[in-house]
């Protein structure tokens, strides 16, 4: 059997589709944009039949620059935006409305009347998460209540519902298996992560039908296959998981104590803690890191919601910039002298704050700030935010995440130099960039190679991690403290309460 593997990486921005080889190196890559929709303030959304198609045209061509066909490929693996939502009609497959994306904001009220009902601690034993609009249960709630007539048509079983990962499934496998995974599942605000089950509770509370959700599966499990007619072979999806639990695969992170952060769109650090379900006491959420041959390995994480965002408000909201990778060297043209701090509070703080009413700011402007004073504040910010969150872990795991833990780091912004030398200098830790930097697609190809019997183990694919770069902390202890005591005002400012 052929070695290559596809992993569809459906991220938040863009789809894209990367074939692997049999030595588990990147052969070819398809990539398509899509475009945001921003309905209202705090509001964002996706059309999800141009998920579908950008997903499929990403997936041919990658197929065609790798000269291969469909039979070529051994098995696919999906990683996927999380906690973005789909509700569609399970005869036509189509959208009854637009995606609900994890950024979006419009379900602040039902969780602020939740949680005035005393509900909070329910949810965040049973799930993890807390009550925030960031989560897939309340997204679900609103289209049920919002959309004409969808809670009768859901009630007569005639509507289905889940992440992307289980619409792309559905669509990839011609409407025959309504499935997701545990790691996605668990972002939902409905799944016992415990007992690994849908809550019939929190189901109630949220009035979400069961029979809209689907059936969930290990990590690597099969997941059914795709459709002849859409690639021209069937291909077995055999590996499924979340883009933040992919990307800690992706880095092997496999030992309690791992560490590793993804600097996307948004920046999410998770901490591995074994088969432990680790009970944050600093508004961390718990939650799965992933689920194989039964067995279930947790996760502290630490969710920001700007990251490369903040990047992409440089280039195409104030346009100081015109493509992102010139952040890093604008930043290093900055004014040491001056402490300006961008809070990129754009849809909200999230954790260790989780206030969805906060918003933006900027602090310690003076006439000499210009554009590279913004573009320091903006790289800073991300390793400001990384700071408060390994904080955090380090308050809740005693076992791991001391002061000399290693960060592993992924995603479009660990290119740059300088915000990785940064990130090491305010963390006081080690920064450990490694030479694949498509971790997130790494991870769910993995899932899928391994289920298909062409590539290693979990051990045989750890040692096959390889180190690009290791940043290590070189600022003045004075300096930190200073800086980070900066940041802490401003984010104090900022908050909405």
């Amino acid at each position: 059997m052929s070695g290559h593997i596809l992993a569809i990486d459906q991220g938040t921005t863009s789809s894209r589709a990367i074939i692997f080889g049999p030595d588990m190196k990147v052969v070819a890559v398809g990539q398509k944009e899509f475009a945001q929709h921003y309905p209202a303030s705090g509001w964002v959304e996706h059309d999800p039949e141009e998920i579908w198609s950008t997903v499929v045209w990403s997936v041919k061509t990658a197929l065609k620059k790798a000269k291969l066909k469909a039979s070529d490929i051994a098995a696919i693996g999906i990683t996927n935006q999380r906690e973005t939502v789909v509700v569609w009609d399970r005869q036509t497959g189509e959208a009854i409305h637009n995606a609900i994306v994890w950024q979006d904001r419009r379900t602040a009220g039902l969780c602020a009347k939740l949680k005035k009902q005393g509900l909070e601690p329910v949810f965040a034993r049973k799930t993890g998460l807390l009550l925030d609009p960031y989560f897939s249960g309340t997204k679900i709630a609103w289209l049920l209540g919002k959309v004409k007539g969808a809670r009768r048509r859901a009630a007569k079983g005639e509507l289905l519902a889940g992440t992307i990962d289980s619409f792309l499934i559905w669509r990839l496998t011609g409407g025959k298996a309504h499935v997701t995974d545990a790691t996605n599942a668990s972002r939902t605000l409905v799944y016992n992560i415990e007992k690994n089950a849908w809550d019939a509770e929190l189901l109630k509370l949220l009035d979400i039908p069961a029979a809209l959700l689907p059936q969930v599966k290990d990590c690597a499990d099969d997941f059914g296959v795709t459709d002849k007619k859409l690639f021209g072979a069937e291909i077995p999806i055999l590996g499924v998981a979340g883009d933040q639990q992919a990307a800690t695969i992706g880095q092997a992170c496999f030992e309690p104590g791992m560490l590793k952060s993804t600097y996307g769109t948004g920046c999410f650090a998770l901490l591995n803690t074994g088969d432990k379900l680790v009970r944050s006491r600093n508004r961390l959420l718990s939650t799965i890191a992933y689920r194989l041959d039964g067995k279930t390995t947790y996760a502290l994480e630490g969710s920001i919601f700007i990251a490369g965002a903040a990047v992409q408000w440089l280039r195409d909201g104030i346009k100081v910039i015109g493509k992102a990778e010139q952040s890093g060297v604008l930043a290093a043209e900055a004014d040491e002298t001056q402490s300006v701090y961008l809070v990129p509070a754009f849809v909200g703080l999230g954790a260790p704050h989780w206030d969805a009413d906060a918003r933006g700011a900027i602090f310690g402007l003076t006439r000499n700030s210009g554009p590279a004073e913004f573009a320091r504040a903006a790289l800073e910010s991300v390793a400001y935010q990384t700071h408060d969150l390994l904080t955090a872990m380090r308050k809740d795991w005693k076992g791991g995440a001391n002061a000399d833990t290693v960060l592993r780091v992924d995603g479009g912004m660990v290119a740059s130099d300088w915000t990785m030398q940064r990130l090491a200098d305010l963390l006081d830790a080690p920064v450990d960039r490694p030479t694949i930097l498509e971790t997130t697609a790494l991870g769910a190809a993995w899932l899928a190679g391994q289920r298909a019997g062409v590539w290693p183990k979990a051990a045989k694919f750890a040692k096959s991690w390889s180190l690009d770069r290791r940043f290590k902390p070189s600022m003045d202890a004075a300096t930190r403290k200073a800086k980070l005591a900066g940041w802490t005002d401003a984010v104090r400012r900022t908050l909405s309460s």
